[in-house]
């Protein structure tokens, strides 16, 4: 009897090894399953705010877009936006352009002190090397 019962624990073990085995598999399919569902429905609704914010924003340039139209079919706007934008004259006016030198101005400045800026790097990273010589130099006549 013994040997038969030691059969079916065999059989048994096999069984619930290959069914163990296929259960920890699906177990693992669904967590995986449903994880990637999770994901996919979080990036739809972040994907969702994103392009309804984008259409609030449209709606906003469409609106303004139609009170331009409305302006500029006003013969009196529309030659004073000519006259700003694009500098026509009436007869008898001059044209005077002043240049904005604020924003020239802080270009140049701004690529001056990236140029300083990177000055001062390649000056910082030459002592450190120099440093580092003179270090290596003393443990070498040290030995």
């Amino acid at each position: 009897m013994s040997m038969a019962k030691q059969k079916v624990s065999n059989k048994t073990k096999k069984r619930l090894l290959v069914f163990g085995s296929l259960s920890i598999f699906f177990i693992f399919l669904f967590v995986f399953s449903l994880l990637y569902n999770i994901y996919t429905i979080y990036d739809l609704t972040k994907d969702k705010k994103n392009l309804e914010n984008s259409y609030l924003l449209l709606q906003e340039k469409a609106e303004q877009l139609k009170i331009d139209i409305e302006k500029l079919n006003d013969k009196e706007y529309l030659a004073n936006y000519a006259r700003e934008n694009y500098s026509y004259s009436k007869d008898g006016e001059y044209i005077i352009k002043l240049v904005d030198d604020v924003t020239e101005t802080t270009q140049t400045i701004d690529k001056i002190s990236i140029e300083i800026n990177k000055n001062y790097i390649i000056i910082g990273l030459s002592a450190l090397m120099i440093l580092i010589l003179v270090f290596v130099r003393a443990k070498s006549k040290a030995k």
